[in-house]
């Protein structure tokens, strides 16, 4: 049969100990598996695995037992992460006529200002840490400026490395 077993934490010598009493007194020759769930957090900087060191006591006087195993899991972080964006204004349409000034330092003199806002989320279950995204904006069309970059911002903690070309005429 399936029982549940009794196990209670407590720290020995600085490790985590876990003790679950699997029978007292056992019969001669009984056989006992034990499945055992474990919840670990903090492992974002554990690496590629955490191992485990499992140890059998026995509290017989006549054949007493230590027996020791160390069990290596692997560990994968997984975590989903979605990237939303917004332009505002959602649309733009320059006027048939309205022309570029050259030299001009003027915002206006270089077109509608368009905000691009992009959130990237995490939706779990893991953390994340020295995540990269690299945006490209088709700055250029046919030889000429079809978006000019005027700056860069970031929220969060987060830190950018601005693109070559990043407010070229100092608007």
């Amino acid at each position: 049969g399936q029982e549940k077993l009794s196990c209670n934490p407590r720290k020995e010598n600085g490790s985590h100990v876990v003790i679950c009493e699997l029978g007292n007194p056992m019969k001669a020759g009984a056989r006992i598996t034990v499945d055992m769930e474990l919840s670990v957090s903090g492992l974002e900087d554990m690496g590629d695995a955490i191992t485990f060191q499992l140890q059998l006591r026995s509290k017989n006087s006549l054949s007493p037992t230590n027996a020791s195993v160390t069990v290596t899991v692997p560990v994968e972080a997984q975590a989903v992460m979605e990237l939303r964006g917004n332009s505002l204004p959602a649309t733009t349409v320059l006027p048939v006529s309205w022309h570029r000034v050259e030299g001009s330092r003027r915002l206006e003199d270089h077109g509608i200002k368009v905000e691009h806002v992009y959130q990237l989320h995490n939706k779990g279950p893991s953390t994340v840490s020295g995540v990269t995204l690299r945006l490209a904006v088709p700055s250029q069309l046919g030889g000429r400026t079809l978006l000019y970059l005027l700056e860069l911002g970031t929220e969060g903690g987060m830190s950018c490395t601005d693109p070559p070309g990043l407010n070229a005429e100092q608007v």
